[in-house]
């Protein structure tokens, strides 16, 4: 069942439950609102209905709770369905590696998300610090990391500059001409002086991933632990704790970034997928807006075709560049507003009409406004009120799942760093 009910709405003494249906599912879900105010729950709920339905999700959480609560509440016939990836369980790390592709479009896809990723990171603003030469080395030097048989990581790029025998390994197996010029004449005609002055700072990037273990162990796994594809295509449940408070902002931004990343690219290859074998799939992002590129607005627009379904939500307007809004406004179908500030009361006042600003100021916690696609058209605002929690906690659930996920994806932390070593030196 893809449907799933998000609150209930109370008219004249009658209470109605609001229920998101399936195919409205794919024109996406957007929810804003303050800190406190019942967000979580919302999508909490959902997204457990998702699961005790049979249903594939992903579930991105930069807190850490959502995803306790969700592990404490799997149905004991899903166990086995999913996958949690907790970075600060570094005794058993999972691999993610972002420059995994199997098709020269993947591949392609993945290097420009890499490029966004570091302009997200470093130069958000695009100020210059992430500039056309810095982008020019990471282009390169990400395709002839991915080449050869045993492909490559992003902790590798630095190598390339300082390992002569690495890079003439790798070029071996270059089959894209410009590449290979990259090396033979750009690399080739380089003074020392200037190779080494861009290095330095090229390299510096890399620093914070290369010199903290935990992430190392992460990303600079050649094998990812598990296929975003088959997780989509099997509808199973990826659960993604990437707690700031655990694992630090900029990590949890990178695996992020990564993760979203390796989803789109799972997604797309989903057209080559006959329609109805296109299971329904569906993502929910808390914060988003510190996990997304450019990319992602083309993916509101075109996800709809390939069964993925988008819940996004966050705190204010002002989080995310205009580009971003006015795409959420366009392309998503179902907006819901609890109390929000008194800027995006102003611009909610404009989709929640008759709603004025002074009763998003006065919505009590755990109420709302909605806009709820319904058969392919967006109703008329309506006010509603979220459920409470669902299900029944069970602990030994979570710890269940924890020691399946430690057998069927991670590797003890000892053989990563052996593997690591070997790739790095």
């Amino acid at each position: 069942m893809p449907q799933v009910t998000i609150g209930t709405n109370i008219f004249r003494s009658k209470t109605t439950p609001i229920v998101f249906q399936g195919p409205d599912r794919f024109r996406h879900m957007y929810m804003i609102g303050k800190t406190g105010v019942g967000k979580s729950t919302v999508y909490e709920n959902m997204a457990l209905q998702d699961i005790q339905n049979g249903n594939g999700i992903c579930f991105i959480d930069p807190h850490g709770e959502s995803i306790d609560w969700l592990l404490e509440r799997i149905p004991g016939n899903r166990i086995e369905d999913v996958v949690l990836f907790d970075p600060s369980d570094a005794k058993f790390p999972l691999g993610l590696n972002l420059l995994e592709a199997q098709t020269e479009q993947e591949r392609d896809f993945l290097v420009s998300e890499l490029i966004q990723i570091f302009y997200k990171l470093f130069d958000p603003e695009k100020t210059g610090i992430i500039g056309p030469q810095f982008e020019h080395w990471l282009r390169n030097a990400a395709l002839t990391v991915m080449s050869g048989p045993e492909g490559g990581t992003l902790i590798e790029i630095p190598k390339l500059f300082i390992d002569k025998k690495y890079e003439v390994a790798k070029r071996k197996h270059i089959k894209d001409p410009i590449v290979q010029e990259f090396w033979s004449k750009q690399m080739g005609a380089t003074a020392d002086f200037h190779k080494s002055e861009m290095l330095n700072y090229f390299s510096s990037k890399f620093g914070s991933f290369l010199n903290n273990s935990l992430m190392r162990n992460i990303i600079g796994q050649r094998e990812s632990s598990f296929s975003f594809e088959n997780i989509i295509n099997q509808e199973k449940i990826l659960l993604v704790n990437l707690s700031k408070g655990k694992i630090g902002e900029m990590n949890a931004a990178m695996l992020g970034l990564i993760l979203v990343a390796k989803l789109e690219a799972a997604v797309l290859k989903r057209a080559h997928l006959p329609a109805e074998r296109r299971h329904p799939f569906y993502l929910y992002v808390d914060e988003f807006q510190n996990v997304i590129t450019s990319s992602f607005t083309t993916m509101l627009s075109e996800a709809r075709k390939y069964g993925l379904g988008i819940h996004i939500t966050n705190q204010y307007f002002s989080q995310l560049p205009e580009d971003l809004s006015n795409a959420i406004l366009g392309n998503v179908g179902t907006l819901l507003a609890f109390e929000v500030s008194a800027e995006d009361a102003e611009m909610l006042t404009k989709e929640f009409l008759p709603f004025t600003k002074e009763d998003f100021f006065n919505l009590e916690k755990y109420n709302f406004y909605i806009r709820l696609m319904m058969d392919g058209k967006m109703s008329p605002a309506f006010s509603g009120k979220s459920l409470p929690p669902a299900g029944f906690p069970n602990p030994q659930i979570y710890q269940r799942i924890k020691a399946l996920g430690h057998l069927a994806y991670g590797f003890p932390r000892p053989l990563v760093e052996e593997q690591i070593k070997q790739a790095l030196f």
